[in-house]
């Protein structure tokens, strides 16, 4: 028999995608723990959990404990917008102020280009007339950071921006004011020449001349979170930034290769454990315990440390030893987004009848009335996959294998509902000219062997699941159904598989399995998917999959984990 172990990494592991170290082991735990057994069939069952923001259903809301303003911003790539005019980068503001979306994190790296780019965002946003605004996230992965005279380039990249009427501006405590908001991917290995990352940080660049009272410095730091203490003086707050993800999982297996392994593992274990790492905020807490302590405080009162939760819905990439080698995933299954987005906001979901884990809502008590801002990981990082903007610009080379058809507009029809709900601090009521269902999956089964991918198998694809997930978001109950259908005709051919599902109004959150028969003349075809609400015996929304291009087959030529997204009805954003 097989031995299945889990590899539980720390909370804080830094991110694989730029090759940055560990901050402490790994940790390895018994599968025993989880009472995870190994099993020839892997299977999916039928399940359902509702959001349910009816008064009959839905328990009051909490209010936030203060009355300052939150935020929802989008982390922009600007490398990938070589090609970008004003217009496309209008396109880009007006679709996520759409969304809910207050601004953009411009990810600005070396490319002698980006800072046009930059200020191209900056002046189509102030024409926009939206209110929409911008900050800089200096990616210190890129940008080089060994001399004081690379902190000074830095400051020349923030500095023309400072006092830009577009400029996101932010402050925790109503006594201070806001200041320009600047953020930064990594950096904590940063000296600028000085003697250590801590003084090089503060001399040349938090407390240095140019800027110093100038800005709000909230950076993503890699750190654990007891050692946010040593930038006292340094930071006004932190960005967790692998909060998106449940980054501590992963597999290892002894006696086995990961394309097997996929199908060894039993719905009803795996699940149960996977389930407690989905969403969870546990990484959040352990950031604001060191901020209450003062362990992790900064240049602010206890009452003024600013924190930024990363959300995202999906991460893969799969990049060869001969390009930026990266070929792995972390788990977006149990509907990572929603669950991700409901421990961010203070209203508690509730959890409905159906406690299955594959849907249930977390229950760790809120921190929500702790979080200042969210920052969705990405819009436009095509190379992993996270993207909720549409796919345009320049893409990296090699990523469009996992991104062509691979369009995750529809996710941002969830991202303004949750984005309503986490800055009001309450779930939003909604209209009959509101409703949608949003349905996404995979293309391939997680056991798939691909016929001529010349990455290889996927780390951390042993515990992807095959199913349909889907989100309904309703003004009045209503029945909805999921079907799998052959993908050659998939509007009108008798479905393979269905599931009908009575949900409240409100949002629902809805999986079935999915999975190409053996015996059928579908297995060289694939199937494809449907979702149909219907209310008093009339279909008010139909969402065929296979007429907006999903096709899911037993054996793709590459392997594939990124995930297609639909949205049906007249509440989709785009």
């Amino acid at each position: 028999m097989q031995t299945l172990t889990f590899l539980f990494l720390s909370l804080f592991t830094l991110r694989v995608a730029h090759a940055l170290p560990l901050p402490f082991p790994a940790k390895t735990i018994s599968p025993n723990k989880f009472n995870l057994r190994a099993s020839s069939n892997f299977t999916v069952s039928p399940t359902s959990i509702s959001t349910s923001t009816s008064a009959s259903s839905s328990p009051s809301p909490s209010p936030p404990s203060s009355n300052r303003n939150k935020y929802v911003i989008a982390h922009h790539m600007v490398g990938n917008t070589f090609p970008y005019t004003s217009q496309d980068w209008l396109n880009d503001i007006k679709l996520a102020h759409a969304s809910g979306i207050d601004g953009f994190a411009l990810n600005v790296g070396s490319d002698p280009w980006q800072p046009d780019r930059v200020a191209d965002a900056y002046a189509t946003a102030q024409n926009s007339s939206l209110n929409f605004k911008m900050f800089l996230s200096l990616d210190m992965s890129s940008l080089p950071c060994a001399s004081a005279s690379d902190a000074a380039a830095l400051r020349a990249l923030v500095t023309p921006y400072l006092s830009h009427p577009n400029q996101f501006r932010y402050s925790r405590s109503s006594s201070t004011q806001a200041a320009a908001f600047v953020s930064t991917f990594s950096g904590e290995s940063c000296k600028f020449g000085q003697s250590s990352v801590v003084e090089g940080w503060r001399t040349q660049f938090a407390q240095h001349p140019d800027l110093q009272g100038k800005m709000t410095f909230v950076p993503s730091f890699f750190v654990a979170p007891n050692q946010l203490s040593q930038f006292t003086g340094v930071i006004d707050g932190t960005f967790n930034w692998n909060g998106g993800w449940p980054v501590e999982l992963t597999t290892a297996s002894t006696g086995s290769s990961s394309t097997t392994l996929s199908s060894s593992l039993k719905i009803g274990g795996i699940e149960q454990a996977l389930s407690n790492f989905i969403g969870s905020p546990e990484s959040d807490r352990q950031f604001l315990q060191a901020f209450s302590t003062g362990s992790g405080n900064a240049k602010s009162t206890n009452t003024g440390s600013i924190y930024v939760a990363g959300v995202s819905p999906i991460f893969y990439t799969h990049f060869g030893k001969d390009s930026f080698n990266k070929n792995f995933l972390y788990v977006a299954d149990q509907h990572l987004f929603s669950k991700r987005w409901e421990s961010l906001i203070s209203a508690q979901a509730p959890l409905g009848s159906d406690t299955d884990p594959t849907n249930g809502t977390l229950t760790q008590s809120p921190i929500a009335d702790q979080v200042d801002i969210v920052e969705i990981i990405s819009w436009n990082d095509y190379g992993e996959s996270h993207y909720v903007g549409p796919i345009e610009g320049a893409l990296p080379t090699g990523s469009e294998a996992w991104t062509d058809g691979m369009n995750h507009t529809a996710w941002l029809s969830l991202t303004s509902y949750y984005a309503e709900a986490f800055k009001t601090g309450s779930y939003p009521t909604l209209s009959s000219d509101e409703e949608r269902i949003i349905m996404w999956s995979r293309t391939h089964p997680a056991s798939a062997n691909a016929t001529s991918d010349t990455v290889g198998p996927v780390p951390g694809s042993e515990l992807v699941l095959d199913a349909i997930w889907a989100t309904a978001l309703l003004s009045e109950p209503a029945n909805v159904t999921l079907q799998i259908v052959p993908s050659s005709n998939s509007t009108s051919a008798t479905p393979l598989s269905s599931q009908t599902f009575s949900v409240p109004a409100g949002l629902s959150k809805l999986t079935i399995p999915i999975s190409v028969p053996d015996s059928d003349a579908n297995a060289d075809a694939g199937v494809s998917m449907r979702g149909i609400v219907e209310r008093g015996g009339v279909n008010v929304i139909e969402l065929d999959g296979g007429s907006q291009g999903f096709k899911f087959i037993k054996t793709p030529e590459q392997f594939n984990y990124n995930a297609w997204v639909g949205c049906a009805g007249e509440g989709c954003v785009i």
